[in-house]
């Protein structure tokens, strides 16, 4: 895995460079990351606590872990301890052995209720993101947003290379929005 390390309010030193290097190689032996992935580290220093950020764009996933403390490398073990744990998450939903029928939990059509809350008087638009779908499965797209810890993901399924929604419900389990 390549690192690229960034320096806010701190140069970096080849010590703590080495330090960190070291410490996100050892995550390359997940199979979720592979030399190919660039962790993107940004090291800041305020004027009490040190913050690292550590970044790494996977196939999966994007792995992210930020850590803020008094000792900047006691934060770097930190944030490594938090990518494995997040790591470890992923592997554990990959490898369920009891793994129910995704399409049981999906809502059917006729629940799906549309609303007009929306009042374009007192709601203001505050963000616009455009994004490009990527195409994928179900299963993969659940993992994303899982990991993103996101309610929704916009993914381009494999099989009809339509676009679709898959979310988070709040009975539980996860609903589909698919395009006709």
């Amino acid at each position: 895995m390549k690192v690229q390390i960034y320096g806010k309010n701190i140069t970096v030193t080849p010590a703590i460079a080495e330090k960190i290097e070291t410490k996100l190689n050892h995550l390359e032996r997940y199979f979720i990351i592979d030399e190919s992935n660039v962790a993107k580290v940004v090291v800041r220093v305020y004027p009490s606590k040190q913050k690292i950020e550590v970044t790494i764009p996977t196939k999966y996933a994007v792995l992210r872990a930020e850590v803020v403390h008094d000792d900047l490398y006691a934060a770097i073990d930190l944030a490594v301890d938090k990518l494995e744990d997040q790591i470890r998450r992923q592997k554990t939903r990959l490898n369920r052995k009891n793994k129910e029928k995704l399409a049981m939990a999906f809502m059917d059509a006729e629940d799906f209720i549309e609303t007009d809350d929306f009042n374009e008087d007192e709601d203001e638009l505050v963000r616009t993101k455009t994004i490009t779908p990527a195409a994928m499965d179900l299963d993969e797209a659940i993992m994303r947003m899982e990991m993103l810890n996101h309610s929704f993901f916009i993914y381009r399924d494999v099989e009809s290379k339509e676009v679709a929604v898959v979310y988070k419900r709040m009975e539980g389990g996860y609903g589909l929005i698919e395009v006709e």
